[in-house]
Parts: C-alpha cells; sequence; structure tokens
C-alpha cells in the first residue's frame, strides 16, 4: 500500500551561510500509512513546527522531497496543497473568517483549494448538510448557523475549524497545537472531537503537541524529535502501555539525554 506521506532526506536552516546559521532538521526521512494518527513532540528548537511547516509548505525546503500519496509536491504552492491538505492552527481564531457566519465559514470549506468562480452564498441543500454535520460534534451548535463565527467561545471555533478540516475528506490534516490555546477542560473536549473525525472519516493525521500525556493517549503513532532528528518512533503496541516516566526513559536512551522532568520537552 502506497503510503499517504513520503519525507526523504529532509534539511531546514535559518540564516544558513551566516555565523547565525541554525540547522533545524537534519535528514529526516519519515513515511506515514493511510490511516495512521501520529502525534510528534520534542524541545524547544527540536523541529516540530519546521516540519508542519514544511509539510504544509508554508516554509520552502531546502533540501530533501515530499511526496503525498506518490506525488512529489515538494515545490507546490500553499495553495495548491490545500486541495489535499488540511490543517488546523493553534489559534482558533486562525482558522476563520471572524466576520462571517458559522455557514459561511462552512461553505468556506467546502470551496477549499478552489479561487476560481467562488460564491459565497450558501444554498439550502448545502445548509441542510451543514446542520447535519454540526449535531454530530454535539455541542448544539446546529443551531448557530447564522450566528457570527467571531462570537463564539474558543472551544466552539476550534471544533467548527476541525469540522471545517475534515468536510473534504483532506488526503492529509495537520494539527498545529491545536488545543494549547483551550482551557484543560475544553481542550480535552476538543481532542476527543479530533480523534473521533479522524476516526469517524478513517482520516492520516500529524499532530504537533506540547502536552506528553496526549501524545501518548492519542493516535496510533508517537514521534519524538531532538535537534532536528527523530528521537524516537513508537507504534501502537509501543505506546499502549506507556508513561511519561517510561517515556523520559526511552529518550535518554535513545539519545543519550537526561530529561528530568517533562517540563523541559514541552517549553
Amino acid at each position: 500500500m502506497q503510503p499517504v506521506l513520503k519525507i526523504t532526506n529532509l534539511h531546514q536552516y535559518f540564516e544558513r551561510g551566516t555565523v547565525n546559521e541554525n540547522h533545524v532538521l537534519r535528514g529526516i526521512a519519515l513515511t506515514l500509512e493511510p490511516g495512521e494518527f501520529v502525534t510528534i513532540i520534542g524541545g524547544n528548537g527540536a523541529g516540530k513546527s519546521t516540519l508542519l511547516n514544511s509539510v504544509a509548505g508554508t516554509l520552502p525546503v531546502e533540501e530533501g522531497q515530499i511526496f503525498l500519496n506518490g506525488e512529489e509536491i515538494t515545490k507546490h504552492s500553499v495553495t495548491r496543497r490545500s486541495k489535499k491538505i488540511s490543517r488546523v492552527f493553534q489559534d482558533p481564531r486562525m482558522g476563520t473568517a471572524v466576520r462571517l457566519t458559522v455557514e459561511e465559514n462552512l461553505a468556506l470549506a467546502m470551496k477549499r483549494g478552489f479561487r476560481r468562480g467562488f460564491s459565497l452564498g450558501v444554498k439550502n441543500r448545502d445548509r441542510d448538510f451543514f446542520r447535519e454535520q454540526l449535531a454530530t460534534l454535539g455541542l448544539n451548535l446546529e443551531n448557530r448557523l447564522e450566528a457570527e463565527i467571531g462570537l463564539l467561545s474558543g472551544g466552539q471555533r476550534q471544533a467548527i475549524t476541525l469540522l471545517m478540516a475534515t468536510l473534504q475528506r483532506p488526503d492529509l490534516i495537520l494539527l498545529d497545537e491545536h488545543t494549547a490555546a483551550l482551557d484543560p477542560k475544553t481542550s480535552i473536549t476538543v481532542m476527543e472531537l479530533t480523534e473521533k473525525l479522524i476516526a469517524d472519516h478513517q482520516l492520516t493525521a500529524f499532530m504537533v503537541t506540547h502536552d506528553m500525556q496526549d501524545a501518548i493517549r492519542y493516535g496510533n503513532r508517537l514521534i519524538m524529535l531532538h535537534q532536528g532528528q527523530i528521537a524516537l518512533d513508537l507504534k501502537q503496541e509501543e505506546k499502549k502501555n506507556m508513561t511519561v516516566p517510561k517515556l523520559m526513559e526511552l529518550f535518554h536512551q535513545n539519545s543519550g539525554v537526561e530529561l528530568k522532568d517533562d517540563a523541559l520537552l514541552l517549553q
């Protein structure tokens, strides 16, 4: 079976060729199979965001190749990739148009990746579909189609953003610390919705998180980055009985770096 995502020999630099050169990613090689839900953790500067931005296309690739379902997308623009790759950001405000209504935002999501001939008008059949989809979230948002989305809570908006990201069934969904700006209770709700949507639609997902417990609890694969390289790559069976202390010890065995507590990883 062909992998959904394949990354070969990916190198990324900041300020290359200067005295401040930072070799952020150092030869990352990685494949994601269909239906894999991968969580990514690592300390500040480990390369988590750089890796995600490289896949999304917001950061041009310096060296290496990226393939999506066998097609090389290394040089593709963000717009071109958006037809097949969805992304949910840390800030709920980044995933929606604040002055538009809930249904208008959902209509935008339905047009994802298409720019010509775009009309914001919402048809009745689409409205019925949006109402059905919102009902699956269990947040009583199905009756708020005409509400301006900027007036909703952060958790409600992030839940809608997740729905928007999955309406067109993307080949790959990127989750960029998408619960970091939420309070603990809301974060749990959004993570449970994330897990449900990914499972229901059998999506392939790549989630960067600052929370080691979430990295262990969710998904069927866990990757830990350290200094731009993959220090750990745990599959479902390996992470099933994992705990934070066990994970830290395993990290020490593989990287030679001893962590006194998880705060070092999560800053």
